[in-house]
């Protein structure tokens, strides 16, 4: 797990592809004290497991799932990469509780300037839209931010200086891709009612089903 508070940046050396697969060779601009292989860090939000380490460059293997789900396939050698290593238990949770698993790929549809921050547009399909909501979290690259506003197929979020400084969103431009996480919660309850009702739906008695007719037979309606 992860909090989307991003602790520095790293560069891409180069992208090995392996049939379907890949492996990403990135060079961190912060010491990576402590990090073991087979650990997890998030690469511009997608949880990466690191495969080799000398000093701050690190190898992470990518699956054909990742390449397809992420805009890690899209990237050239030299882009610059946010990273974030994994939640240890007793730290503080500053941002949002983040698992690094893409849902899908959204579109910066605009930029304005609002006093030292930026307001940022961003474009998603309506699937992804439904799990999104006003004032809620939701993590851009792996930030952690709070969602201004949404639509069917869109919202909007707020960037501090700090945040465009320690990032890669201030270099985004209209049109560029972004990976999406949306909040993990929305997911699990949506999971867990569907569930519920589906059960209900096949183990009820129809007769006893609460609905229009059943409301309207007893005077609610």
């Amino acid at each position: 797990m992860f909090t989307g508070l991003i602790q520095g940046t790293g560069t891409l050396f180069r992208t090995d592809r392996q049939g379907v697969d890949a492996r990403m060779v990135i060079r961190a601009s912060f010491a990576l004290e402590g990090l073991a292989l087979g650990e997890s860090i998030a690469v511009d939000g997608a949880c990466l497991t690191v495969a080799s380490l000398q000093g701050n460059v690190f190898t992470a293997d990518v699956s054909g799932e990742t390449l397809t789900r992420t805009t890690l396939g899209r990237k050239a050698a030299g882009s610059r990469l946010n990273l974030e290593r994994a939640l240890r238990l007793g730290d503080r949770l500053g941002g949002h509780l983040v698992s690094g698993h893409i849902d899908g790929i959204g579109t910066l549809l605009d930029r304005v300037r609002e006093g030292h921050s930026w307001r940022l547009f961003f474009q998603v399909a309506e699937e992804l839209a439904r799990y999104i909501v006003e004032k809620g979290s939701i993590a851009v690259n792996g930030i952690s931010l709070t969602v201004n506003g949404c639509g069917v197929d869109r919202f909007d979020v707020n960037i501090v200086p700090h945040t465009a400084r320690e990032t890669n969103i201030e270099e985004l431009q209209k049109g560029d891709s972004v990976n999406i996480e949306t909040d993990i919660i929305g997911k699990y309850v949506e999971r867990m009612l569907t569930g519920w009702q589906k059960k209900l739906s096949e183990k009820s008695d129809p007769s006893s089903r609460i609905d229009a007719g059943f409301l309207a037979k007893h005077g609610f309606l």
